[in-house]
């Protein structure tokens, strides 16, 4: 994606390289709406100038960042993905295929509650 070439080069692992631009693509594609940006070495998307999602690549596995009240709220579909989490961060082994249905949840989630939000952030 155009709008990440500095995170992007700096994937060694071509596979990798080509999964992480898959979802980026998949993820511009099916909410244009989402504003883009990297900071703290990660792509992310953004809505109204508030943090929705970011990817954050390992060398285990893909991490997805939506912010912790979205993995809980998700944690029953993110274990039967077969997905590990802690509380900010969804690790996708590279060998597993993304669950996209779950992905768009997480990203509509975000987009509904923080819809009223003025921050970055959400508030703890």
């Amino acid at each position: 994606m155009e709008a990440f070439p500095a995170v992007l080069n700096g994937i060694a692992n071509p596979a990798h390289r080509a999964r992480i631009e898959e979802v980026l693509a998949w993820v511009a594609g099916r909410f244009p709406q989402l504003g883009t940006r990297v900071a703290w070495g990660q792509p992310m998307f953004t809505h109204h100038d508030t943090f929705i999602l970011s990817l954050k690549p390992s060398k285990k596995h893909l991490g997805i960042v939506p912010e912790t009240l979205a993995i809980e709220h998700f944690a029953d579909r993110i274990a039967a993905a077969g997905y590990e989490s802690t509380h900010m961060i969804i690790r996708i082994p590279w060998d597993k295929p993304v669950d996209y249905a779950l992905l768009e949840a997480l990203i509509e989630y975000n987009i509904r509650d923080k819809a009223d939000c003025k921050t970055f952030w959400r508030a703890s």
